[in-house]
């Protein structure tokens, strides 16, 4: 039987549900062992850094006691531990899959970011506007390359793109960005009716 793994976790965090559809593709939630916990930015977690100093999840600590972080190394392990392909080895597809989980990423950080600031007492309105202008961007890009991300096999790219989407339908759920993307929303809920993403929505509580 394989030994456990830990996973720090949370289910609001969008990097952490990359890790959690990753798991789900690849059969390997049942070793992993979930510990709830809080990675507030202004309030570091002591029981956390013990594992992790910079107090963030995901972060999993393998059998050994070796500990991995951030979400993409977290996935990439999990990936080579079950033997799957959700990060192509060569060529084209692995480029075209690194660079579509460059700008989901880049997009959550931005939403993130961007929900950080709107939520002070006085929030900078040319702050605002500057992450507003990056997600739009990034929907123009993403619209635009729909028929790849629907043709391609499912990637780490789709699924950081998928979750960046899903988050702000949790978080922006007022900006209606499917009016605006049409495609990229279609692409959106076929993908998300995959088992994996239906089992990892974002929930408070």
């Amino acid at each position: 039987m394989a030994r456990q793994l830990t996973l720090h976790w949370s289910p609001k965090s969008p990097y952490v549900r990359k890790v959690m559809v990753c798991a789900h593709e690849l059969g390997l939630v049942p070793q992993l062992e979930l510990v709830r916990s809080v990675a507030a930015m202004l309030r570091p977690n002591a029981a956390l850094m013990e594992v992790n100093p910079l107090s963030k999840i995901p972060t999993l600590v393998l059998p050994d006691g070796r500990v991995l972080y951030d979400s993409v190394v977290i996935c990439e392990y999990l990936d080579h531990l079950a033997g799957g392909t959700l990060f192509p080895a060569t060529g084209d597809a692995r480029w075209q899959s690194l660079r579509w989980h460059a700008l989901g990423d880049g997009l959550l950080d931005a939403l993130i970011l961007w929900r950080n600031e709107r939520e002070r007492g006085v929030p900078v309105e040319q702050l605002l506007d500057a992450f507003a202008l990056k997600a739009d961007k990034a929907l123009a890009v993403l619209e635009h390359e729909t028929p790849a991300l629907a043709a391609a096999p499912l990637c780490i790219g789709q699924i950081t793109v998928a979750c960046a989407l899903g988050y702000m339908d949790y978080r922006f759920d007022t900006l209606g960005w499917r009016s605006r993307a049409p495609r990229l929303a279609g692409w959106l809920a076929e993908l998300s009716q995959r088992p994996s993403f239906k089992a990892t929505e974002p929930i408070d509580g």
